[in-house]
């Protein structure tokens, strides 16, 4: 058995031009929040203005992860989760946003991300690192009480039924980031770029000088290694794969991304899928939702929903590579990896 919690986008694309004189002062910081590690970088011309922001964005994280952490005790959404099946939960105004944009991303899936699986990832134990394969009569139980449409909200009321939990994790670290690079651009802060750990970026502007930010896209095969760049500005980039958390047991690799249909990971002949959007929020969850999906059936949603305004990239299990045509001038195979051909999807 092995884990393994890596960036799903390395830092090595993420060197910061110099030189821009109206760019004096920068301000790098991190922070342990939702499970990873956040890290921001910041440019400004007035090393207050970067102070400032630094602790605007430590509170802004810390409030967002007491609301939505689904481990945290005191969390709105733990308390929702404890009275599943009884009278519903009064909540934060920020958690019924979170909750009803996730819901309705839910549902434009039709189910492929669901907010209501997170029995099922107790089951596999990956909430402790405790894994364990349920049999399946056990997944079947499970599956069964995956339904986003049961989950009810009525103003600042949230209810769930009798052995329903939430989970918000596919979309909270994206929902940070957006609030995060709304916050700085409202303060004047046109470079910066947000690191949420993990599978989520989110680039302010372009860098100092005003090229784009470069972000290493993760192969899924050799996680240590990135075999794309894309390049950024304003945007922000999401990655879900099953590389990121797994565990194998007699021979067989169980990751957690988990199909609502059956309780159980995802086969869906998908490695990994990048989502590059405006929103993180979008990114996070759609890049859950499109692993779920499948080439075939991701390609035909990204088709039906340009009102998204998303481009995708799709690693298969065989290590085939496609990308949406929108990324066309932005995506870029990376060295070592020029020789591997890149299928445009139209």
């Amino acid at each position: 058995m092995r884990k393994r919690l890596l960036c799903a986008l390395l830092a090595a694309a993420l060197v910061m031009s110099a030189g821009c004189s109206r760019y004096t002062a920068s301000r790098e910081f991190s922070l342990f929040a939702m499970d990873t590690l956040v890290n921001v970088t910041l440019y400004t011309g007035e090393p207050e203005a970067a102070s400032k922001e630094q602790a605007i964005m430590s509170g802004a994280v810390s409030s967002i992860e007491k609301a939505l952490s689904v481990t945290r005790e005191d969390s709105d959404i733990s308390r929702v989760n404890r009275k599943s099946g009884q009278q519903g939960t009064t909540v934060d105004s920020g958690t019924i946003e979170v909750l009803s944009r996730a819901l309705e991303l839910c549902q434009v899936t039709d189910g492929a991300l669901d907010i209501t699986a997170y029995p099922a990832v107790k089951a596999w134990g990956f909430t402790q690192e405790e894994h364990r394969v349920p049999s399946p009569t056990e997944l079947e139980a499970l599956a069964a009480k995956i339904d986003y449409s049961a989950v009810k909200l009525e103003e600042d009321t949230v209810t769930l039924p009798e052995g329903m939990e939430i989970d918000l994790g596919a979309v909270a670290k994206g929902y940070a980031g957006d609030w995060l690079a709304r916050d700085a651009r409202g303060n004047g802060i046109t470079s910066a770029l947000l690191d949420l750990g993990q599978s989520t970026i989110v680039a302010v502007g372009s860098k100092p000088g005003g090229s784009p930010w470069r972000i290493g896209v993760v192969d899924p095969a050799r996680p240590e290694n990135y075999f794309a760049v894309v390049e950024l500005e304003d945007m922000a980039m999401g990655t879900s794969g099953g590389y990121q958390r797994y565990f194998e047991q007699d021979g067989v690799t169980y990751w957690h991304i988990l199909d609502p249909d059956t309780a159980a990971p995802a086969r869906s002949g998908l490695s990994s899928v990048t989502v590059v959007s405006p929103s993180a929020f979008l990114c996070d969850g759609l890049s859950t939702a499109l692993f779920v999906m499948g080439l075939e059936k991701g390609t035909a949603f990204w088709r039906d929903h340009p009102e998204l305004e998303f481009e995708a990239i799709f690693v298969t299990e065989d290590g085939e590579i496609y990308r949406t045509a929108g990324l066309e001038g932005r995506f870029s195979l990376a060295e070592g990896y020029t020789d591997r051909e890149v299928t445009v999807l139209e």
